[in-house]
């Protein structure tokens, strides 16, 4: 079957963070939304048909997630990621934002220490702070249009923290983490007595020409140390169904985890998270395989539209996902003022670099490129006129 990518589909009004929240970020609502990780893009059919299926049999009860259920999941992490996950180490949990929290509250006390890589995804800078631990940073440094780990910088910060939130692979940077560099993470964080909490969510989205490597896959240092997230919502375009997945082949801490889910009642998801995980965990292969291709063409066309039109605009590109890390600091013009330019004048929502990691990041900001290519070839013309 042949995937139409290109089709518009109206989705203001429909209470969508993407689209109908903008006002209270920005301003104003008549912007192209190009920020909220969420792509303009129909769940496979495969998801919507299990859904009308259960709709259709008319009974929404009390539900839990059954062998087969978990059977998908299983499958899917041992086909693409060589991952050998047992029942017993698997655990639903409604989103990975919320999984880290718990994790938080689940290994850590008020005043601990917990590292991240930054600029990293706003929640990973948020959660440690809004629970009352202290936030430590490991800058990435930007090498050839790519991010890469300061491992001498991490090697000193890794000390006195108890815990590290890893995006694998890396948002917003794109960077697919090779085997060597999660092997060294895991070796300073098990030394340091540093637990790992590895966020795989746009681990499926690795693009052509990647390979994705879990984390528990690289050495007993990592699988011993280490909870791995992972989940269907952005690569199925489903994050509304709220269904996410930890993995822990540890023991004790599968234990701990474990037990403050269930004794905070997190243990089961509402009944589509299930169904709709579990149709495209089985089904969904081929239109994601057709959705990564339209991602490439998608980065490409932005790529060279920026070089051609808007040289001083430096985009670095994933290597997996649909987000472009973009550095307008060579337009001369301050935060604030690149800010205005993109809401005003070229109508476009992106993300501010400064929720990415502070002010080391004034003048980036990060676009989603997850979109019919009509839609982004109008945003990259907006902006190319708001600066000319």
């Amino acid at each position: 079957m042949k995937y139409n990518f290109d089709e518009v589909f109206p989705r203001k009004g429909s209470a969508s963070v993407k689209h109908d929240l903008m006002k209270p970020f920005f301003g104003t609502d008549d912007l192209l939304p190009m920020w909220v990780a969420d792509m303009d893009f129909k769940a496979p059919e495969c998801v919507l048909d299990a859904i009308r299926k259960r709709c259709d049999q008319g009974f929404l009860g009390y539900t839990f997630g059954d062998e087969s259920y978990f059977g998908a999941v299983i499958d899917w992490l041992s086909r693409h990621y060589s991952v050998d996950a047992k029942r017993n180490e698997l655990h639903y949990i409604p989103g990975i934002v919320v999984g880290i929290a718990f994790c938080i509250q689940a290994f850590t006390k008020l005043g601990d220490k917990i590292l991240v890589n930054t600029p990293v995804y706003p929640p990973f800078v948020n959660l440690p702070v809004n629970n009352g631990r202290k936030l430590v940073t490991n800058k990435l440094k930007l090498e050839n249009g790519r991010f890469e780990i300061d491992f001498d910088d991490l090697e000193q910060k890794a000390k006195g923290c108890k815990m590290m939130l890893l995006s694998n692979p890396h948002n917003p940077g794109g960077t697919v983490w090779s085997k060597a560099d999660l092997q060294r993470v895991a070796e300073i964080c098990k030394r340091n007595g540093v637990l790992v909490i590895s966020d795989e969510i746009h681990a499926d989205l690795t693009l052509p020409n990647y390979k994705h490597t879990s984390f528990t896959t690289v050495s007993d240092d990592a699988k011993s140390n280490s909870i791995t997230f992972i989940a269907p919502s952005k690569t199925f375009n489903i994050a509304g169904l709220s269904s996410s997945v930890a993995y822990i082949p540890e023991k004790s801490i599968r234990d701990t985890y474990f037990e403050y889910l269930e004794a905070s009642e997190f243990a089961n998801g509402n009944i589509f998270a299930y169904i709709g995980a579990e149709a495209a965990f089985r089904h969904g292969e081929e239109w994601l395989a057709q959705l990564k291709d339209y991602l490439v063409e998608n980065i490409a066309i932005a790529d060279e539209f920026f070089k051609k039109n808007m040289p001083a605009v430096k985009a670095v590109l994933p290597e997996a996902s649909y987000l472009l890390w973009l550095d307008f600091n060579g337009l001369g013009l301050s935060h604030e003022e690149l800010q205005d330019r993109l809401i005003y004048k070229a109508k476009v929502a992106l993300n501010s670099g400064l929720t990415f990691g502070g002010n080391d990041y004034a003048g980036f900001f990060r676009m989603n490129i997850g979109c019919p290519r009509s839609i982004l070839k109008d945003a990259l013309e907006r902006i190319a006129s708001a600066f000319a």
